[in-house]
């Protein structure tokens, strides 16, 4: 399992994801050789974050989703998640949160006129 850092802001955001994005494939190779295709993200020491954080996080998630992975992000700060929601991108991170109508209406729109 892997560990977000304390801080999380647009000034060390960079610094901290040339670290994560190497632990990253590191652990996808390790879990991947033990049949696994699921990394875990710990962000249980997170407190000091603003919204460069989720820009960290969905290149995480991207960086799974590219071969199949799951990310699996544990003990998010209830702040996290409300900015998460704010933004409209709380579904992609925790399974029990709701798809927002807007991100689904526009779609639905579309392939109605079309």
């Amino acid at each position: 399992m892997l560990k977000l850092p304390a801080r999380l802001r647009m000034d060390n955001v960079p610094e901290v994801w040339g670290q994560l994005e190497g632990a990253l494939r590191a652990e996808m190779a390790q879990v991947g050789n033990a049949a696994g295709r699921s990394v875990t993200l710990d962000a249980s020491g997170l407190i000091d974050f603003d919204s460069a954080a989720l820009s960290l996080l969905l290149s995480a998630l991207r960086l799974c989703g590219q071969d199949g992975w799951q990310l699996d992000l544990l003990q998010a700060p209830s702040p996290l998640r409300e900015l998460a929601r704010v933004y409209g991108l709380e579904h992609l991170f925790w399974a029990d949160a709701a798809v927002p109508t807007a991100a689904v209406a526009p779609a639905a729109k579309l392939t109605a006129e079309a």
